[in-house]
């Protein structure tokens, strides 16, 4: 049953352009804070990290492929995982219509993993992706950006997401457990990998640090969530963990489709 308000065209064009006007105060004011992003001071990165690439081994600069500017998306694929996080795979999936258009803007987009790269590629090959996947295997690129750590930091507490997390008991909670399952890992091992995305910039030669955000700071890029958030009803996040790898769901049910153009 909907027991969601019902009204008439009036009073909905009346409720809507009180909306509006809240939404193009929060546009505003995220239009400032891109601006403010792009005034951060950088950090030179003086560590000379090494990545494996389907080019071959890789320099940090080298990941740039010519551009002045590189997006990482630090994709949960631990070492011991024999799938990619399924929340970064929703994220992943819009990556290859965009990677193009940034590429094309003096932006490169690549993702970057813990796991060896021949698990990266054949999960790319799966999922059908295209865009840049390095291997930080053996670096400490993910321990220095906050999205790698160990058993020993897991019991003590780290540092994620700019603050202090506790440590992570034996016991851990639904959603890990059950993301851990679709990797094929504990709940644990699942979690010594987090999300996160870091921009660097490269200047006669040098590569800098200007930006990362994790968590709730990656809400931007789920291109699916933009779309949800516009929807009816929402993300459904009442309901749980409902999304999967895309080609993990079920064939929708067949029927003849009716317009619902008024």
């Amino acid at each position: 049953m909907n027991h969601h308000p019902i009204t008439t065209c009036e009073a909905w064009l009346a409720a809507r352009l009180e909306l509006l006007a809240e939404e193009k105060a929060l546009t505003r004011r995220s239009d400032e804070l891109a601006r403010r992003r792009r005034q951060l001071p950088w950090v030179r990165v003086d560590k000379a990290y090494r990545f494996d690439t389907d080019a071959g081994a890789a320099t940090l600069e080298q990941l740039f492929q010519g551009r002045s500017q590189l997006l990482v998306y630090h994709f949960m694929f631990g070492p011991d995982y024999m799938a990619g996080c399924p929340s970064c795979s929703m994220i992943a999936d819009g990556f290859n219509g965009f990677a193009v258009h940034l590429a094309h803007h003096d932006v490169m987009l690549t993702a970057v993993s813990r796991a060896p790269l021949a698990k990266l590629q054949a999960y790319k090959q799966r999922m059908g992706w295209t865009f840049p996947w390095a291997s930080s295997s053996g670096s400490d690129f993910n321990a220095d950006y906050g999205v790698g750590f160990t058993e020993q930091q897991q019991s003590e507490g780290y540092e994620y997401n700019f603050q202090q997390t506790p440590p992570i008991s034996r016991s851990t909670t639904d959603a890990p457990d059950t993301f851990a399952a679709m990797c094929g890992v504990d709940g644990r091992t699942f979690l010594r990998e987090l999300p996160g995305m870091s921009a660097f910039v490269l200047e006669d030669g040098v590569a800098y640090h200007t930006y990362s955000t994790y968590a709730r700071g990656l809400d931007g890029l789920w291109g699916a969530y933009q779309w949800l958030d516009r929807a009816p009803l929402g993300r459904n996040e009442d309901d749980g963990i409902w999304w999967r790898r895309h080609d993990e769901y079920a064939a929708p049910a067949q029927g003849a489709s009716e317009s619902c153009c008024a």
